[in-house]
């Protein structure tokens, strides 16, 4: 059956249409994972899931054979997001289904992992005595490559640095049949969609923006390592029912607009509040111009800055890619879907989108291009654009380097470089490699900017920054995924926004905040008055994509004799123990640590850059436990009284005395506790020293879980 939100999965269609997103993720640089046009309309065919994995198999079958369960059970039609999430159940003819109450039993096809939290992962794993992997499993080398100089010798610093923990990784993946990406590989969500999302597919990360790989129609969610582990080791996934949150695009974008206003506009209007009800957000579009693939990429990853389950997103547009002629399946919801179909409908006319930008502090406070630079001269914040950063796995394809080339090379032309400092983060090696070939980069680097590594660097606070002291206020625009206080370079006074790459390089090249591109003029050094013309960048490479340096480690067939060694001396790696069970009594007689007065993120509660090199080690990563957080009591950040001493001292200090004198304790908190990055440090850190509770009004999803 067919209705306005019921969009048949069936077999041969999906078939064709994996073939038709397999070509074109050939052309967006997935190498020989190519499909033979015979095989994939072939309903019966096996198709593997990677080139990496020839032995595991897209099942379609099955996926069908769920939804049609569900949806006769619950009489009712299904959104997508609602069809690949139930075409993964466990029991789809048991399970209770019942949106915002239930949990949910899933089956997830495969599990990412990026090296940080990888680490906590596989020390979790090894403790479970399985000699394997039960699903597809890979680790990504992207979180530990600090920028400093620029991408050549800062991957082979990081080298340098984090080799206990990279042989660590990589012999763990070689023991246990999981894939390893070697320093150097890209940005973990980069390479998902170059190598392993397709549509229909559900995938869990170890990051929270997994969601990226929904732009290629799967649900990707962003989990803890815990549960990464339960799904490594053949147990079922558990997740609370989500909502569904339907987002209704129609009409052009304008010239200057990339896709981000669009996932930036509903995080404004929806913000991190709403979000707190462990929703999937699908972005079901009608677009009358089709979008391309790193468009569709944009689109869906940013709901998961607020929260968010997934974001998805869906065309109603045939791909069309070079040599081939197959269309998809109508991969869309026709008409608008019934209310009764969502939990929230709202509809963006994109051709009223204008150039956004969010910031500063966080991700939900947007204003227009046109208007931030009044907003900020009343609010105070610094006009001045001391570095704008480009790339993140979420804005670093090929396309959005070549829009940024494009007008740097406009100010080239004319003699100007940028006013501000200016970085470049590819997203992969495949995007690195294309862009040298292509010579993006060098009118990249001529204009004034520094190609980092590929990796996640400044997004995630992987700067070695040294142009302002901390404390000094300062105004930074990137490309980034997330924008919170200290973030990106662990000074809490700079003022950091998020837009597009194309804003972030007209506003490096004018070096101001106050720079509207649509409207305003630059001057060249002979003194001629120029605007900078809407950006264009081709979609697919005319040579093809350069594939770069092999970056990839197959696991063995078998992994038996592999050795796995951590040093009971080391300082980034420390083998768990169990926590203490449950005594079976109610929790009594414990002692408040800390009220957290305000927004708590995890970058508040277990900080990101220069402790990221503790990640596998939880003794000493504790020693960052809710350091960031502000105390109620007295407005400073790491400062909470020691009721048995009387004294004030930092949130670990107080917390380990507690532990050490058998006084149980726990942390009061606010709304959405927790938001932000998947890091299940935060929520292991509290536990290991000695906490017994965090009582909050409303927990972020991954955090909850």
């Amino acid at each position: 059956t067919s209705s306005s939100c019921d969009t048949s999965l069936s077999v041969n269609k999906m078939a064709s249409y994996c073939l038709t997103v397999s070509r074109l993720q050939h052309a967006l640089g997935q190498g020989a994972r190519r499909l033979h046009v015979t095989a994939a309309f072939s309903a019966k065919a096996k198709v593997s899931m990677s080139r990496f994995e020839p032995g595991s198999y897209i099942d379609y079958d099955k996926l069908h054979r769920n939804i049609n369960i569900v949806r006769k059970r619950l009489d009712r039609p299904l959104t997508l997001s609602e069809k690949i999430v139930y075409g993964h159940l466990d029991d789809p003819a048991g399970q209770e289904v019942a949106r915002g109450r239930t949990y949910l039993r899933l089956r997830p096809d495969r599990v990412a992992m990026q090296d940080a939290t990888a680490q906590m992962a596989m020390l979790q794993f090894i403790s479970s005595g399985l000699p394997t992997v039960a699903v597809p499993s890979t680790i990504h080398c992207d979180h530990l490559i600090e920028a400093q100089l620029g991408g050549v010798q800062d991957l082979q610093r990081a080298k340098e640095v984090n080799q206990e923990v990279y042989n660590f990784l990589a012999s763990a993946g070689a023991k246990y049949g999981v894939g390893f990406w070697k320093p150097g590989s890209g940005i973990i969500h980069q390479i998902i969609l170059e190598n392993y999302a397709f549509p229909g597919a559900m995938l869990i990360g170890t990051d929270s923006h997994t969601p990226n790989g929904g732009g290629l129609g799967a649900v990707c969610i962003g989990v803890g390592g815990a549960d990464a582990v339960d799904v490594m080791a053949g147990i079922p996934w558990e997740l609370k029912c989500p909502n569904v949150i339907e987002i209704n695009l129609s009409e052009f974008l304008s010239v200057w607009s990339k896709p981000s206003p669009v996932p930036l506009r509903p995080s404004y209007v929806d913000t991190v509040t709403r979000s707190t009800e462990d929703t999937v957000s699908r972005h079901l579009t009608r677009v009358s111009k089709p979008l391309t693939c790193s468009q569709w990429q944009t689109i869906a990853l940013p709901a998961a800055n607020e929260g968010v389950t997934a974001g998805g997103v869906q065309g109603n547009e045939s791909l069309k890619i070079p040599g081939v002629s197959v269309r998809g399946p109508r991969y869309s919801l026709c008409p608008l879907t019934p209310a009764t179909s969502c939990s929230v409908c709202l509809c963006v006319s994109v051709s009223q989108l204008k150039p956004h930008i969010n910031g500063p502090f966080t991700p939900d406070l947007a204003h227009p291009v046109s208007e931030v630079g009044a907003v900020a001269e009343k609010s105070g914040w610094p006009l001045e654009v001391k570095v704008g950063l480009i790339g993140s796995c979420t804005n670093s394809s090929y396309e959005d380097m070549g829009r940024a080339a494009s007008l740097a090379k406009q100010a080239l032309d004319r003699g100007m470089k940028c006013k501000s400092e200016f970085t470049i983060t590819p997203g992969s090696e495949q995007i690195r490699a294309t862009i040298e070939r292509d010579g993006y980069a060098q009118i990249l680097r001529d204009v004034g900017g520094v190609v980092l590594a590929n990796a996640c660097g400044p997004c995630i606070g992987q700067w070695d920054r040294q142009d302002v002291k901390k404390g000094e206020k300062n105004t930074i625009v990137t490309s980034f995924n997330r924008n919170f206080t200290a973030r990106n370079d662990a000074n809490p006074a700079t003022h950091a926004f998020v837009t597009s790459p194309e804003i972030v390089t007209a506003m490096a090249i004018a070096g101001t905040l106050k720079f509207d591109p649509e409207r305003d003029f630059l001057t060249a050094p002979s003194g001629e008055k120029f605007k900078l013309q809407p950006p264009t960048g081709d979609e697919l490479p005319a040579l093809d994509f350069d594939p770069g340096l092999d970056t990839y480690q197959h696991p063995p067939g078998d992994g038996s004799g592999v050795a796995v060694d951590v040093s009971p001396q080391s300082q980034r790696l420390q083998l768990l123990e169990p926590f203490d069970r449950w005594d079976g009594r109610d929790l009594e007689d414990m002692q408040v640590l800390i009220k957290v007065k305000g927004k708590c993120t995890t970058d508040h509660i277990s900080a990101a850059g220069p402790w990221l090199k503790f990640r596998g080690h939880l003794d000493n990563i504790s020693n960052n436990l809710l350091i960031g957080a502000i105390n109620i009591e007295n407005d400073k950040a790491n400062s909470v009284r020691n009721q048995l001493t009387g004294e004030y001292g930092g949130v670990p200090d107080v917390a380990r005395h507690y532990k050490k004198n058998g006084l149980r304790w726990v942390v009061v908190g606010d709304e959405n506790y927790g938001e932000g990055s998947s890091r299940e440090h935060a929520a292991l850190e509290p536990r290991h020293l000695g906490g017994q509770a965090i009582i909050t009004k409303s927990f972020a999803r991954i955090h909850g879980t």
